[in-house]
């Protein structure tokens, strides 16, 4: 099928809240069919929560939609704790969920940050894994990072000139530092303007074409501060992975089938990544787009998605 569309929008079925280590409890929702193949959407950042046109990606007659909230993140309570946060807590988060739900395996789905997590669950319960739809890899290694908040000045120069020059100047060798200072102080005067200057950098930065959204006003400042907030805490400690981990046990993947979908001007996550991981996991197919940046919502990679989705539902259904 060459479906080139969002699915229509679905509203959930079942929704609730999965307490787990203290003080978080995890926002979920389940929507499409309850007897259709279980598929988990892993949303980005981290930190960034899922939206409702998260749902869309998948059929909703075919697919038993599993959507959550990462620790701190979106609905999940509360915003933006760093406590008992960390990759292998959001790891043991997913297992937990799928025992919630009775679910024996599912399709993972993420994208960004989102592929970060999807990759380290594979590798972690490769058992648990129907297929992975992964976009936009991004892995963890510390000249990504660096890429981010550095690199991306050779392309979005503006941007990043907003995003630097909100430290005073004698805080700026060290942005991520400095940042994170801001937006773990107690006091909302201090960390809500930094999350909204972080959010918007990051925004700007994610689509080919010029993306109006990213200039507005921030409209939830607490969901901006989740996002910042988190992705920071996760970059200064190394993503809580070692260095290139994710690419080393690649070799866990093997047996598992997938899709790697990536933009060609993706300036968020660039493209030398996913070439990476294709080269690791040679059982997933490789989808460049070639007029696209890095959101899941640009025509070519909304496109590659759908067609990856509906690939596996033929692959799966009953």
């Amino acid at each position: 099928m060459n479906r080139k569309d969002l699915f229509p929008d679905v509203e959930p079925y079942a929704q609730g809240y999965l307490a787990v280590d203290a003080p978080h409890e995890l926002y979920w929702e389940e929507s499409g069919n309850p007897d259709g193949i279980p598929a988990l959407f892993l949303h980005g950042g981290p930190g960034a929560g899922a939206t409702a046109a998260h749902r869309r990606f998948f059929d909703p007659g075919k697919y038993r939609i599993i959507i959550f909230d990462q620790r701190g993140a979106g609905r999940s309570r509360p915003i933006g704790d760093l406590v008992e946060n960390s990759t292998a807590n959001l790891i043991d988060d997913i297992e937990a969920l799928r025992r919630f739900c009775g679910v024996e395996q599912w399709l993972v789905f993420g994208g960004s940050w989102g592929s970060s997590l999807a990759l380290g669950y594979a590798e972690a319960h490769p058992q648990c894994c129907l297929a992975l739809v992964l976009r936009g890899i991004f892995l963890c290694r510390r000249d990504e990072v660096d890429w981010f908040l550095h690199g991306m000045r050779r392309v979005f120069p503006e941007a990043w000139s907003a995003f630097s020059e909100f430290l005073p100047e004698s805080e700026r060798t060290d942005l991520l530092g400095n940042y994170y200072r801001r937006l773990i102080d107690p006091d909302p005067k201090v960390h809500l303007p930094a999350g909204a200057a972080w959010s918007r950098y990051e925004s700007a930065c994610s689509t080919l074409l010029p993306n109006p959204e990213a200039s507005a006003p921030i409209g939830d400042l607490s969901k901006a501060l989740g996002l910042a907030r988190i992705e920071a805490h996760y970059f200064v400690n190394d993503c809580f992975m070692e260095e290139g981990a994710l690419l080393k046990n690649a070799h866990r993947l093997k047996g598992i089938p997938g899709v790697i979908v990536q933009g060609r001007y993706d300036m968020v996550c660039p493209i030398e990544s996913a070439s990476a991981l294709a080269q690791a996991w040679p059982e997933a197919g490789y989808v460049i787009v070639p007029d696209a940046g890095h959101s899941a919502m640009e025509p070519g990679i909304r496109t590659a998605l759908i067609q990856a989705t509906e690939r596996f539902k033929s692959r799966f259904e009953a």
